[in-house]
Protein backbone atom coordinates (compact mmCIF):
# COMPACT_ATOMS: atom_id res chain seq x y z
CA UNK A 1 0.00 0.00 0.00
CA UNK A 2 0.96 3.59 -0.53
CA UNK A 3 1.47 6.12 2.26
CA UNK A 4 0.00 9.32 0.10
CA UNK A 5 -1.18 9.90 -2.99
CA UNK A 6 -0.43 13.34 -4.81
CA UNK A 7 -2.40 14.57 -7.55
CA UNK A 8 -0.40 15.54 -10.55
CA UNK A 9 -0.43 16.93 -13.82
CA UNK A 10 -0.37 15.86 -17.00
CA UNK A 11 3.05 16.53 -17.46
CA UNK A 12 3.69 14.12 -14.85
CA UNK A 13 2.75 11.18 -16.72
CA UNK A 14 6.04 9.29 -17.16
CA UNK A 15 5.92 5.65 -15.23
CA UNK A 16 9.28 6.07 -14.35
CA UNK A 17 8.56 9.52 -12.49
CA UNK A 18 5.76 7.26 -10.84
CA UNK A 19 8.06 4.49 -10.20
CA UNK A 20 10.59 6.33 -8.32
CA UNK A 21 8.01 7.98 -6.06
CA UNK A 22 6.66 4.88 -5.00
CA UNK A 23 9.98 3.32 -4.67
CA UNK A 24 11.85 6.13 -2.64
CA UNK A 25 9.24 7.65 -0.72
CA UNK A 26 5.99 5.12 -1.08
CA UNK A 27 3.79 7.88 -2.67
CA UNK A 28 1.30 7.33 -5.54
CA UNK A 29 1.56 9.74 -8.18
CA UNK A 30 -2.35 10.23 -9.58
CA UNK A 31 -2.25 12.05 -13.12
CA UNK A 32 -5.01 12.20 -15.30
CA UNK A 33 -5.08 10.09 -18.49
CA UNK A 34 -5.39 11.49 -21.67
CA UNK A 35 -8.10 9.92 -23.34
CA UNK A 36 -6.48 8.23 -26.32
CA UNK A 37 -4.50 6.83 -24.18
CA UNK A 38 -4.65 2.90 -23.91
CA UNK A 39 -5.23 2.86 -20.04
CA UNK A 40 -7.64 5.57 -20.04
CA UNK A 41 -10.19 6.05 -17.56
CA UNK A 42 -12.09 8.80 -15.96
CA UNK A 43 -9.99 10.28 -12.83
CA UNK A 44 -12.83 10.11 -9.72
CA UNK A 45 -15.13 13.35 -9.28
CA UNK A 46 -13.11 13.80 -5.99
CA UNK A 47 -9.43 14.03 -7.57
CA UNK A 48 -11.28 16.25 -10.63
CA UNK A 49 -13.21 18.96 -8.02
CA UNK A 50 -9.73 18.65 -6.11
CA UNK A 51 -7.64 19.10 -9.06
CA UNK A 52 -9.90 22.35 -10.36
CA UNK A 53 -9.86 23.99 -7.05
CA UNK A 54 -5.84 23.94 -6.58
CA UNK A 55 -5.81 25.05 -10.49
CA UNK A 56 -8.70 28.02 -9.36
CA UNK A 57 -6.26 29.21 -6.43
CA UNK A 58 -2.71 29.13 -8.37
CA UNK A 59 -4.17 30.98 -11.40
CA UNK A 60 -5.89 33.60 -8.67
CA UNK A 61 -2.30 33.84 -6.90
CA UNK A 62 -0.59 34.35 -9.77
CA UNK A 63 -3.29 36.98 -11.75
CA UNK A 64 -4.99 38.96 -8.60
CA UNK A 65 -2.09 38.80 -6.51
CA UNK A 66 0.93 38.87 -9.01
CA UNK A 67 2.77 35.94 -6.82
CA UNK A 68 5.41 35.82 -9.59
CA UNK A 69 6.15 39.67 -9.42
CA UNK A 70 8.01 39.80 -6.12
CA UNK A 71 10.59 42.77 -5.66
CA UNK A 72 12.08 41.87 -2.25
CA UNK A 73 15.75 42.49 -1.06
CA UNK A 74 16.00 40.48 1.65
CA UNK A 75 14.82 36.91 2.39
CA UNK A 76 12.93 38.02 4.92
CA UNK A 77 10.94 40.44 2.53
CA UNK A 78 10.43 37.86 0.14
CA UNK A 79 9.05 35.68 2.95
CA UNK A 80 6.72 38.55 4.19
CA UNK A 81 5.05 39.07 1.06
CA UNK A 82 4.60 35.28 0.31
CA UNK A 83 2.71 35.39 3.55
CA UNK A 84 0.95 38.60 2.86
CA UNK A 85 -0.50 37.25 -0.37
CA UNK A 86 -1.63 33.85 0.52
CA UNK A 87 -3.30 35.42 3.63
CA UNK A 88 -4.89 37.98 1.61
CA UNK A 89 -6.09 35.31 -0.68
CA UNK A 90 -7.04 32.91 2.13
CA UNK A 91 -9.27 36.03 3.20
CA UNK A 92 -10.55 36.38 0.16
CA UNK A 93 -12.01 32.89 0.22
CA UNK A 94 -13.30 33.08 3.59
CA UNK A 95 -15.66 36.19 2.93
CA UNK A 96 -16.99 34.45 -0.61
CA UNK A 97 -17.51 31.13 1.52
CA UNK A 98 -19.38 33.17 4.42
CA UNK A 99 -21.27 35.29 1.81
CA UNK A 100 -22.74 32.07 -0.27
CA UNK A 101 -23.16 30.43 2.93
CA UNK A 102 -25.88 32.91 4.22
Amino acid sequence: MFDYVILGDRGYLSQSIQLDLFKTVNIKLETPKRANQKDFKPQPYIFRKSRKRIETLFSQLCDQFRIRNNYAKTFEGFKTRILAKITALTLVQYINKSLIDQ
